[in-house]
């Protein structure tokens, strides 16, 4: 099941996780023609991989389709340790995602706002943050490629370790 605290999964279980990120809500019937398994045989493997924690089934906005026309990575410089201002970045709204980075900035934050008035506020609340230098904002002109194919894309490395 893990290794060094990673699942390894098997062939059978990657081809389940497949077809939910094709359609999250693809009846287990479907998945188990798909996949050669039973029904139930399937139901239980989702719910394995749900009780580990290893994927998740959830519905995904556009973000422009519900009325959030702007969308910016802002790139942060921190002053000392980054992970508290990480966890403070994560506590706002208008924040999807937060990542502790190597580079030129030490933090990346992907804000998703109605406007730019709200982008403008949430920079200044960004920069406002004990322990952030300053601020880089990248806005988002084009989406071109978005995916949540992870661990479904190759096999393992960990060959022998025990699979889920």
């Amino acid at each position: 099941m893990t290794t060094r605290g990673q699942f390894v999964l098997d062939d059978v279980s990657r081809a389940i996780i497949e077809q939910l990120q094709e359609d999250g809500r693809r009846p287990y019937a479907r998945i188990a023609t798909a996949v050669g398994l039973s029904e139930a045989a399937v139901r239980q493997r989702v719910q394995r991989l749900l009780d580990a924690g290893v994927m998740q089934i959830v519905a995904v906005t556009d973000p422009l389709q519900v009325g959030f026309s702007r969308q910016a990575m802002v790139g942060v410089r921190t002053s000392g340790d980054p992970r508290a201002v990480a966890d403070a970045l994560a506590d706002l709204a208008e924040v999807d995602y937060v990542v502790i980075v190597a580079g030129s900035v030490d933090l990346l934050v992907e804000v998703v706002c109605e406007d730019d008035d709200q982008l403008l506020e949430t920079v200044a609340r960004i920069r406002g943050i004990d322990g952030v230098e300053s601020t880089e904002t990248h806005l988002y002109l084009g989406l071109r490629k978005q995916t949540y194919a992870w661990g479904t894309r190759r096999p393992p490395v960990h060959a022998a370790a025990p699979e889920l």
